[in-house]
């Protein structure tokens, strides 16, 4: 490391340190001086301590074990600074440990700043920071957070990082087989998607927490957006807000699809590209009017778990199921049938044959031939979400969202028509 270098490192120390401790300075800037344990100055000089003793420890080489020097020196900080502020808490009669911890992390990232990356020495800083300015807000946020809202957090994460990478990846079964990941990542995402529903209907309100979690939901997956707000209808959740949440979903998923279309195949967007956008419109106008109705006589029902981890496994297996059936039925069919196969993979999700026909345009496809496989995989996915809707919502959701579906469908298949026509 030339001198250049060092002077560079152990300036973003100094800056570590500086910053950290104009936050601490103006938490206690009420405190007149010698009330005050440690303010800008001191935890200025604590970051560039931590990045003097990383130096001076790479300095010494093989005389002394590498890391000696460091961890006296950080274990001798922490004590003096952990018994003053000892003094300082018995004489306000206070409790809090979140000083000293600042202070060894802030050590801790200005050796860090000297013998590792500056990068992820410098987000530390300024993470750290982040976290001791938001004290109130997430002392506000854990007031407010109910049992059923952590253990669903747990859960989930517990789903993704725990259990996720356990899963038997290799498919299982005939046709491709049944891909145990697959259902598990499915049931993750329909987890999540419940989850970003839960808690935009609670920040946001019915009115826009249902539209925004849609459209969330359907950069995921549109249907299993679908079937989610579903089932909470079916659980007395409001009909119309869910319907319209849903519905967002497949606007985003139009949307979406008409972006794949454009960068795979931009000379089958002509073709395909307007009916996605009458429908998208269709959709999202009734989407809108959905939302904004008043929820009448019957008060909400606000939900009280962000999801049914037994539920979200049953969704998953079924969605699962269809895929392989959509395969077997494909492999049983052969190649002959371009429409039917797009048609069937459609009933479980829209992207696999959009993206499979996509690429096959111009290449081995008739442009014109893989556009229209394109929309039969659209309009079938329409079609099988306003199944679900129908099959697991209650009713009113169902009629509602599968009336608009099919509004939306029959404006798409007039506009592809009508362009047929004149072309």
């Amino acid at each position: 490391m030339t001198e250049l270098e060092l002077a560079q490192r152990l300036g973003v120390a100094l800056a570590i340190g500086a910053l950290v401790g104009a936050e601490r300075h103006w938490r206690d800037r009420a405190e007149t001086d010698g009330q005050r344990t440690a303010g800008l100055r001191t935890f200025t000089l604590i970051g560039a301590l931590g990045g003097l003793a990383a130096a001076l420890d790479q300095a010494l080489g093989a005389t002394a074990p590498r890391g000696l020097l460091l961890s006296a020196m950080f274990l001798g900080l922490s004590a003096v600074f952990g018994l003053f502020q000892y003094r300082e808490q018995v004489a306000e009669g206070r409790f809090s440990v979140t000083t000293v911890v600042a202070a060894m992390a802030t050590f801790a990232l200005g050796a860090f700043a000297v013998i590792g990356d500056l990068r992820i020495a410098g987000a530390g800083g300024v993470i750290l920071v982040g976290i001791l300015a938001a004290r109130e807000a997430l002392h506000r946020f854990v007031e407010a957070l109910t049992f059923a809202e952590l253990r669903a957090a747990i859960v989930l994460l517990a789903m993704t990082f725990v259990i996720l990478p356990l899963v038997p990846s290799e498919p299982i079964g005939p046709f491709g087989g049944v891909s145990p990941t697959r259902i598990w990542t499915l049931a993750i995402l329909l987890a999540a998607i419940s989850f970003v529903g839960y808690a935009a209907a609670k920040l946001l309100g019915e009115r826009h927490g249902e539209l925004v979690a849609g459209a969330v939901g359907g950069l995921l997956s549109s249907t299993a957006a679908t079937i989610t707000n579903a089932r909470r209808s079916a659980d007395g959740g409001d009909a119309k807000r869910l319907a319209a949440g849903a519905l967002a979903a497949g606007v985003v998923s139009y949307l979406r699809t008409g972006l794949i279309i454009a960068t795979l195949a931009p000379n089958a967007l002509p073709l395909v590209g307007p009916a996605l956008g009458a429908g998208a419109l269709i959709a999202a106008g009734a989407a809108l009017a959905l939302a904004r109705q008043d929820a009448g006589e019957h008060a909400a029902i606000s939900p009280t778990n962000p999801f049914d981890l037994w539920r979200v496994i049953q969704l998953a297996v079924l969605l699962g199921a269809i895929a392989f059936a959509t395969r077997a039925a494909a492999a049983w069919f052969g190649d002959a049938g371009v429409f039917a196969i797009s048609a069937l993979s459609g009933l479980a999700d829209v992207d696999a044959p959009v993206i499979t026909a996509a690429g096959l345009a111009g290449k081995g496809l008739n442009v014109e031939v893989a556009a229209l496989a394109m929309l039969v995989a659209i309009a079938a996915n329409t079609v099988a979400k306003a199944a679900y809707g129908l099959a697991l919502g209650s009713g009113r959701f169902g009629i509602v969202f599968a009336g608009v579906s099919a509004l939306a469908l029959g404006a798409g298949v007039a506009t592809f028509i009508a362009l047929a026509a004149l072309g």
